[in-house]
């Protein structure tokens, strides 16, 4: 038997359920479709949001070829074939035929590579779908042809629609006495998803005796028989949880930090990158406020590969709390960006010539090294000298932070800098 999802999958964008910012009157994929002529984008979303059957209305309500790949279970080679037959299906001024691509996020570069010619002259229209953050996974120059288009969990409102829409509708599901007395079990179970949602039903509905079914709480927790949390350590879930583990860190709010610490502990997260990503915020967040932070994070890092599961998670709450709880700075994590953007910018300016190293006699007769002053022969080990290229100055890229690590700091450089220059006043 087809499964209920799928006998229930719409083919107008009237019958789509969710996505209003994009589909709804007047929102941009609206605008776009009514036009009748789409640009090549990417719809990113967690799993069972529609992003597969928005493309396929799509393709119907445009009439044109429609072609679709899934990156499981194809190569360069089924790329390029499709992108041929695309190219004989394409007449002047009519769109394009689109090419969608599910799971877009499994392609290889070579793989994405293989696409780009056919995006930029046009001889297909590229609709991708993926779980995955497309900057991530998805290579700049394909990235920068596509518009990115963000699909969201269905709310509550969403999935009680679909589950109406689904009693009222379905030929099988017409046939049974279906009372929906309580539906909290049955929101929380989907996450969201609404695959997940109408095979539960379905579920539900073939389990039951046959005449009237009753939907409760407990039917629903009886039946499924598993854990409810929803945590997709490789999709969109890993990638949010992770950001609310790091900005609780970030926040100084060490409980925040434990609860998202446990959801990934829970959701069976690789142990390995939560504790690097601890060493990351140790490093980026806490800085130099608190230079042991770093040291604490990279202790928790190699106990957590010593011990494995379930003790690692002790040295992981450790280091988090630390974390959170420790003065925050992000002075060397700004530093570094704005010494980059400025190379970026002037290029490969000349390394000063004392500066510069004179292993043979002909570098020193051309006068690599002369007039360095080794700082180790000054008192307090300082020798004021110019260590920046001639071109950029008194250039600064440190600003010292508010906290008493990078105060003292700051004074020391200011007690040796203040006679040569004013780069830390």
């Amino acid at each position: 038997m087809t499964p209920l999802a799928e006998r229930l999958r719409p083919t107008t964008l009237d019958d789509y359920i969710g996505q209003r910012h994009l589909v709804g009157e007047g929102a941009v994929l609206r605008r776009m479709i009514d036009s009748g002529h789409i640009s090549s984008f990417i719809l990113w979303g967690p799993p069972g949001v529609g992003k597969t059957t928005l493309a396929r209305i799509i393709a119907s309500r445009l009439e044109t070829p429609f072609y679709t790949l899934s990156a499981v279970n194809c190569g360069v080679k089924d790329v390029r074939e499709i992108i041929e037959r695309a190219g004989r299906n394409h007449f002047f001024g009519r769109q394009s035929p689109i090419l969608f691509i599910d799971e877009i996020h499994r392609f290889s570069k070579s793989q994405q590579d293989s696409l780009l010619a056919a995006v930029e002259t046009g001889t297909i229209t590229l609709v991708g779908a993926t779980t995955e953050n497309p900057s991530f996974e998805v290579i700049r120059p394909l990235l920068s042809r596509c518009q990115v288009y963000v699909l969201k969990s269905l709310d509550k409102e969403c999935l009680l629609e679909l589950v109406e829409t689904a009693i009222r509708k379905d030929a099988i599901l017409k046939e049974r006495r279906i009372e929906l007395k309580e539906t909290e079990a049955l929101l929380r179970y989907s996450g969201g998803d609404a695959r997940k949602l109408l095979n539960i039903l379905d579920l539900l509905v073939n389990a039951a005796p046959s005449g009237s079914v009753v939907i409760d709480n407990n039917t629903v927790s009886e039946r499924l028989q598993q854990n409810p949390q929803a945590y997709d350590k490789g999709g969109e879930m890993h990638y949010d949880i992770i950001s609310a583990f790091i900005k609780s860190i970030r926040g100084s709010d060490p409980d925040a930090a434990l609860y998202w610490l446990a959801r990934m502990i829970e959701g069976g997260e690789d142990p390995k990158f939560i504790a690097r990503r601890l060493v990351i915020s140790a490093s980026e967040d806490i800085g130099l406020a608190n230079p042991n932070a770093l040291l604490l994070a990279n202790a928790a890092f190699d106990a957590v590969q010593k011990i494995g599961w379930p003790e690692g998670r002790i040295p992981l709450a450790e280091a988090t709390v630390y974390l959170a709880t420790s003065p925050k700075s992000n002075s060397s994590y700004l530093g570094i960006d704005a010494a980059l953007s400025l190379v970026r910018k002037t290029g490969n300016l000349p390394v000063p010539m004392h500066l510069r190293n004179a292993p043979t006699s002909l570098m020193a007769e051309l006068g690599y090294s002369d007039g360095y002053i080794y700082p180790h022969d000054c008192p307090q080990h300082f020798a004021p000298q110019q260590y920046l290229p001639s071109e950029l100055g008194d250039t600064s890229f440190w600003t010292p932070a508010d906290n008493p690590q990078e105060a003292k700091a700051a004074e020391r450089m200011r007690n040796f800098w203040e006679k040569w220059r004013k780069r830390y006043s």
